[in-house]
């Protein structure tokens, strides 16, 4: 295997909009083989041209539905004027703060959308009754809930638009006056659509045809980011640019991507670093996990997606098995592939760059047959009484550690906890820390990943529970069985009942992690949890550790510093 350097040769492929620049013998060399295979096999115009059978027979009925994204830029035209509709009738009413419910490919866009636009959207994409708490007690008075789902049953989201429901009665609410602080985006014949129906929301439907990863520009997408105050027809002009190259076998950005990320893993380099090199694209990176992970992590192998900050943060420098991407104009810094353009084109070449990387990898990139392992876990757990939390291993001042022995290795304090999950990491494996916390007041736990990674040659991941679960949750137990995880999760101080049902946020929330935590290691992957048994005291505490290597003993691939 070989690793570009600075100053090494480049291969620029540059479209109307979009340019991608790959450096290094290695990648050019892999990406070079990947293009004429692609191009041999007609691959570039039957995309286009929305071929099913491209990723095999067993993956032909499920790509038969799920191409549509490939006329978003044409077809979501049609939403335009809905929305427009829709924002004037909000303003009218005094709603003025909009709160997206949604999760996955239901939140992901419109959240790397407006950020990218510098208008406010609230984002609830959590079960933390804390976070949810937060917003509830946020201009309620003036709020318009998007209720998004493609399924219609998406736990969180119904979750949710119960509590507001609520929330909206209690402030007197009722009728018509509380249907219009609800506007739902679902799949024709879904379970939210009768019930949106039935209570009076406004509806706006989707294509059916495509998957929640792929629904950037779609109604998904669009439709809370046009209510927040986006103009989001420059989206669909800026990606109806690149539409075009799509069918071509040369200067074609989006097949010089895929051939890239498709080929370099067939030469060992199967962990996508992915940093922000100054694109103007506020969170574009998470976007992108979702498409990466959930679209390959399947079948014992895949791509995993390493969200860092900039090419600047811990974990972004060559290493075994690492591709080095910069979304936008990277500097000096060692990069393999740099991707630059606006984000509606973005959208469209990365969504056609993951299909190409599909075929080369052999693996089918619509479908996520595990993400449904962790909901009916949970679904179990909630209907199975007391939440089975075990007994803690040992207790560190603001920190229970729950793990089984085999893993602490010996450990008897939190940061021998962390030396043992770095030095259990193989060659080829990848530290995941899972954070069922809240993303607004326990923000902290994000340095988490950088604090590791500075102390490991191996890559390190961080996710937000339970919205990992619908991105790379998918990687960690449909990829290679070479991932070890920490899962955080805190005290609930001050819990939300969820009306209509028989559960709480703070009991979904613990039910949601331990249902993961049981797919990991029915699976035998290597898992720790660590309670915060004082949300703020325990934060504190980990971070501490983090930040500092303990006296673990034993052999392992870790590199630990």
């Amino acid at each position: 295997m070989t690793e570009a350097q600075p100053g090494y040769p480049g291969e620029v492929t540059a479209g109307a909009n979009v340019t991608v620049i790959t450096r290094g013998a290695g990648v050019i060399g892999e990406q070079q083989h990947a293009l004429a295979e692609l191009a041999s096999g007609g691959v570039p115009a039957a995309l286009a041209a929305a071929d099913p059978t491209l990723w095999g027979q067993g993956a032909e009925s499920e790509a038969a539905i799920r191409l549509g994204w490939l006329r978003a830029p044409h077809a979501s035209r049609a939403l335009l004027a809905e929305i427009g509709g829709l924002a004037a009738q909000a303003r009218a009413d005094g709603l003025d703060h909009v709160v997206l419910a949604g999760m996955g490919g239901s939140s992901l866009a419109p959240e790397v959308i407006t950020r990218t636009a510098g208008v406010p959207l609230t984002v609830l994409d959590t079960t933390d009754p804390h976070q949810v708490a937060t917003v509830l007690a946020d201009r309620l008075d003036r709020t318009l809930v998007v209720v998004s789902s493609k399924s219609g049953s998406t736990v969180e989201t119904d979750s949710h638009r119960r509590i507001f429901e609520a929330a909206f009665a209690r402030l007197g609410l009722s009728g018509p006056d509380l249907a219009r602080r609800f506007v739902a985006v679902t799949d024709p014949g879904s379970p939210l659509e009768q019930i949106a129906q039935e209570a009076g929301y406004r509806v706006v439907l989707a294509d059916p045809e495509v998957g929640g990863r792929y629904s950037a520009l779609t109604a998904f997408g669009l439709v809370p980011s046009g209510l927040a105050g986006v103009q989001v027809g420059e989206l669909l002009d800026d990606a109806e640019a690149a539409l075009a190259e799509l069918p071509l076998a040369e200067g074609n950005p989006a097949l010089a991507l895929g051939a890239a990320l498709g080929g370099y893993a067939a030469d060992g380099f199967d962990k996508v670093v992915l940093a922000d090199c100054n694109s103007g694209l506020t969170g574009f990176g998470d976007w992108a996990e979702q498409l990466i992970a959930e679209s390959t992590g399947k079948q014992g192998r895949g791509l995993l997606p390493v969200v860092v900050g900039s090419e600047d943060a811990p974990g972004f420098s060559p290493g075994p098995g690492l591709h080095l991407i910069g979304l936008g104009q990277p500097g000096d810094s060692p990069v393999n592939t740099a991707v630059s353009g606006p984000l509606g084109a973005q959208f469209l070449i990365w969504e056609y760059a993951i299909a190409v990387a599909g075929r080369l990898l052999g693996i089918n990139p619509f479908d996520q047959p595990n993400v449904a392992e962790s909901k009916e876990n949970t679904q179990k757990l909630l209907e199975a009484g007391p939440l089975p939390v075990g007994e803690p291993a040992f207790i560190d001042q603001a920190v229970a550690v729950y793990a089984d022995a085999d893993v602490l290795r010996g450990a008897g304090d939190l940061p021998g906890v962390l030396d043992a999950l770095l030095w259990s990491l193989p060659a080829d494996g990848y530290l995941a820390i899972m954070a069922y916390l809240d993303r607004l007041g326990d923000g902290a736990a994000a340095l988490l990943r950088d604090r590791l990674a500075a102390r490991t040659t191996r890559p390190v991941t961080f996710g937000w529970g339970p919205r990992f679960l619908h991105s790379t949750g998918q990687y960690h137990k449909g990829g290679p069985q070479s991932g070890v995880f920490l899962q955080v999760t805190g005290a609930v101080r001050e819990d939300v009942q969820v009306p209509g049902q028989p559960f709480t946020l703070g009991r979904l929330q613990l039910a949601q992690a331990l249902g993961d935590l049981g797919a990991l290691r029915g699976r035998g992957r290597p898992a720790v949890r660590l309670h915060l048994l004082d949300r703020s005291a325990g934060l504190s505490q980990l971070l501490a550790a983090a930040g500092t290597g303990g006296g673990a003993t034993g052999q392992g691939t870790g590199d630990v510093a």
